[in-house]
C-alpha cells in the first residue's frame, strides 16, 4: 500500500472541512444574521439629510433682530488619543482625570465608535473657544467645530420674537402622525412668539447627501447631493429702537406697552415687563436660565403680557367706549349736562361737567354712571329686572364690535380674548332676574367684571384715531420674498358712526392739554389722550393709559399699563409721551430726557416681589 494514499485523504478530509466552515460562516453571516449585512450597508453608503440655515428675523427698518451666531462644538476622537494627551486636556479643560475617563467611556461606547469624532463640549461661544483654539492643536484627537445658533444683535423684544428649543419626543412623534416629516431628533424648532407662528417658514427646506464611506464611517467620497433650502426670513412691522426705549422705561416694573401705527394696524412695539435679554435662552445654558425664568412665580418673566394678560380691568379709559355708544344710541349728547353726585359713586374735585368734552376731561365717574345707566335701563321702567338683561345684552354686543371680549387675531401663540359680562354671566352668579343695574353698575367706570388685554387697549386708541375702524393688529408684513405680508389688512368697523367721534377726540385732547393727562403732553404736537387708575384692594392701584398722535394725522396709537403704578398721570402718561416723541421726532428734547431718567430709576413693585432681573 502506498503509505501516501492515507495522507493525501487527510489533505483532502482537512481541505473540504475549511471549505465547509467557511461556507457555514458565510450563510450565517449573509442569510441568518441580516445584522452584518446591515452593517456591510452601512459602511459602504451613508444617507445624510441636510439642515438648512433658519430664516432671520428683521425690524420695519430692516434691522436684523434674529440672526445666527457662531458657536463652537469641541469633538474628541477616541482612537487618537495618547498616553501622554490626558494631562494635557485635563489641564486645558480643568478635568478631573475620572471626568475625562467617563467622557471618553461615551464617545468610546458603540459600534466603531472608536473611530469616529464625538462631541464634548458643546455651544461655547465665541470667546470662550478663542481661549482654548491655541491648545486644541497640541492634542491630535481633539477638534473644534463651527455651527450657527440664534443671535440677537439688539438684545430686545424677546417675548415677541420667541425662542427655540431641541424638539421633544412628544413633538416629533405628533409631527410624524400629521404627516410631517420634516424633524428629526436633535432638531430644533420653534416654541414661542414669532419662531413658533412661523415655523414652517423660517425651518426651510431639508436637502440630501449620498456618500460613500470607510469600514469606520469616515465619508471618503460624495456621491451626489441636493442642497437644503434655506429658511425665509421675516420682515416685521416693530420699530427695534422704539422697542429697545420701552423696555428701558418699564425696567423694575411690571406691566406692558403696545404702541401701533393706525392705518395699517402693524404693531410698533410690544413690550412685556419685566423681560430678559432672548441670547440667553441659546446655547448651553437654555436650561439653567430657563429654569431661572421660570422659577420667579412672583414676577412670571416668561410670560407676554400684552396678549397674554386679558384680566385687567381698564379703569377711566373704558368711559371712551361708554361714551361713543351712548351717542350713536342717542341717550346722550355732545351737550348733555350730569350732577357730580359724588354719593353715588366716588369722585374728585373738578368744574361741573355740564358737557360730555368736560366729563371725558375731568373723568367724572356720577356722569358715566349716568350714561351707563342710560344705556342699560330704558325709560319705562315696567320691569326692572327685565329691562337690565335686555340692556346689557344690546350693550355686550355693541361693546364686542371694538374688538373686546375675544381675541383680535394678532399673530402671536396665546393670545386671549378677555371678558365683556353678559346675561348668561350674570344669571349663573345671581340667578334669573336677581340681578339687575343696581349690580352691575361699576361697570360703568371700567371696574366690574370687565377684562381687557394690553393690545386690545391700544387698539381702542387706534379705532379713536381712525373714527370707527381698525385694522387687525399684526407683527409681520412680509415673508421672503413677497413684496406684501401674508398676514392681510382685515379692516374692522365698530357700531358707532364716524361723526360721533370727533367730540370725543376733541376731549381727549384737553384730558392732554388741560386735564388728568397733562403729563403726556409733547412739544409741538397735539397728543389725545385718557387716563385710568384700576382700583386694587391687595396694594398699589394700577395706573393706564391711552393715546394717539399727532391729533391731525395720527401716526402711533399707545396703551401703556403699570401695575401698582398708583394713578393713570403719574407713570403710565409720562411713558406715553416718551415713546411718542421718540417714535415721531427720532430724537428726544432735553425735557424728555430729563422724564426718561426718571423713569427709569423708579421701582415700583408688588411687595411680594423678589426682583431679580
Amino acid at each position: 500500500m502506498d503509505p501516501f494514499q492515507n495522507r493525501r485523504w487527510v489533505i483532502i478530509l482537512i481541505v473540504l472541512s475549511i471549505s465547509l466552515i467557511f461556507s457555514i460562516r458565510l450563510l450565517y453571516v449573509q442569510v441568518i444574521n441580516k445584522e452584518w449585512a446591515k452593517r456591510a450597508e452601512q459602511i459602504s453608503y451613508l444617507k445624510e439629510n441636510l439642515q438648512p440655515p433658519r430664516g432671520f428675523i428683521y425690524d420695519r427698518n430692516n434691522e436684523l433682530l434674529v440672526g445666527a451666531e457662531n458657536i463652537y462644538d469641541i469633538y474628541i476622537l477616541p482612537i487618537k488619543i495618547k498616553e501622554e494627551d490626558s494631562l494635557k486636556i485635563c489641564e486645558i479643560f480643568k478635568l478631573t482625570i475620572e471626568e475625562l475617563r467617563d467622557k471618553i467611556h461615551v464617545a468610546s461606547s458603540g459600534y466603531n465608535a472608536p473611530y469616529k469624532p464625538s462631541v464634548m463640549f458643546e455651544s461655547l461661544s465665541k470667546e470662550e473657544f478663542a481661549k482654548i483654539a491655541p491648545l486644541l492643536s497640541k492634542v491630535e484627537a481633539l477638534e473644534g467645530k463651527v455651527k450657527t445658533d440664534r443671535g440677537y444683535p439688539l438684545a430686545t423684544g424677546a417675548h415677541l420674537l420667541g425662542y427655540i428649543r431641541r424638539i421633544s419626543q412628544q413633538q416629533l412623534d405628533r409631527f410624524r402622525a400629521n404627516g410631517d416629516l420634516f424633524y428629526s431628533k436633535n432638531d430644533f424648532i420653534g416654541i414661542t412668539g414669532l419662531e413658533n407662528i412661523y415655523e414652517k417658514e423660517l425651518r426651510g427646506e431639508r436637502g440630501d447627501a449620498n456618500y460613500l464611506r470607510d469600514y469606520a464611517g469616515n465619508k471618503v467620497e460624495t456621491l451626489d447631493k441636493n442642497p437644503a433650502t434655506p429658511g425665509k426670513d421675516i420682515y416685521t412691522t416693530i420699530d427695534g429702537g422704539l422697542q429697545q426705549l420701552g423696555e428701558v422705561l418699564m425696567q423694575n416694573k411690571i406691566g406692558s406697552i403696545v404702541a401701533i401705527e393706525p392705518s395699517s394696524g402693524e404693531l410698533l412695539c410690544m413690550v412685556s415687563s419685566p423681560s430678559y435679554d432672548p441670547s440667553i435662552l441659546t446655547g448651553k445654558d437654555f436650561v439653567k436660565s430657563y429654569k431661572l425664568l421660570k422659577s420667579n412665580d412672583s414676577l412670571k418673566p416668561l410670560i407676554n403680557r400684552p396678549v397674554y394678560n386679558d384680566n385687567y380691568r381698564p379703569g377711566s379709559i373704558f368711559k371712551l367706549v361708554q361714551s361713543l355708544i351712548a351717542l350713536q344710541l342717542g341717550v346722550i349728547n355732545t351737550k348733555t349736562s350730569v350732577v357730580c353726585d359724588k354719593s353715588k359713586i366716588g369722585c374728585h374735585n373738578h368744574e361741573p361737567p355740564n358737557t360730555l368734552e368736560k366729563a371725558i376731561k375731568h373723568s367724572c365717574n356720577p356722569y358715566f354712571l349716568e350714561v351707563y345707566k342710560r344705556l342699560i335701563l330704558s325709560k319705562s321702567f315696567d320691569n326692572y329686572f327685565e329691562e337690565s338683561r335686555k340692556g346689557l345684552k344690546k350693550w355686550e354686543g355693541m361693546v364686542r364690535t371694538f374688538g373686546f371680549g375675544q381675541p383680535l387675531g394678532v399673530d402671536v401663540p396665546e393670545e386671549k380674548g378677555g371678558f365683556i359680562p353678559n346675561v348668561p354671566f350674570y344669571d349663573k352668579w345671581y340667578g334669573k332676574k336677581r340681578w339687575a343695574f343696581s349690580t352691575i353698575y361699576s361697570n360703568s367706570i371700567g371696574e366690574g367684571e370687565i377684562g381687557v388685554s394690553p393690545i386690545q387697549m391700544a387698539n381702542l386708541a387706534a379705532i379713536i384715531a381712525n373714527k370707527g375702524y381698525y385694522y387687525t393688529p399684526h407683527l409681520v408684513r412680509k415673508v421672503g420674498d413677497n413684496k406684501t405680508s401674508n398676514m392681510n389688512m382685515n379692516k374692522n368697523n365698530t357700531c358707532v358712526d364716524s361723526s360721533h367721534f370727533q367730540a370725543v377726540i376733541d376731549a381727549m385732547h384737553l384730558v392732554v392739554e388741560s386735564g388728568t393727562g397733562r403729563s403726556a403732553q409733547i412739544d409741538s404736537i397735539n397728543v389725545c389722550g385718557k387716563t385710568g387708575t384700576v382700583e386694587n384692594k391687595t396694594f398699589n392701584d394700577h395706573s393706564v393709559f391711552i393715546a394717539f398722535a399727532p391729533k391731525e394725522n395720527p401716526k402711533i396709537a399707545i396703551s401703556v399699563y403699570v401695575e401698582y403704578g398708583t394713578w393713570g398721570s403719574k407713570w403710565a402718561a409720562p411713558i406715553s409721551s416718551v415713546m411718542m416723541e421718540y417714535y415721531l421726532k427720532k430724537e428726544l428734547s432735553e425735557k424728555s430726557n430729563l422724564k426718561m431718567d426718571l423713569i427709569k430709576e423708579a421701582i415700583i413693585l408688588n411687595p411680594k416681589s423678589d426682583f431679580t432681573f
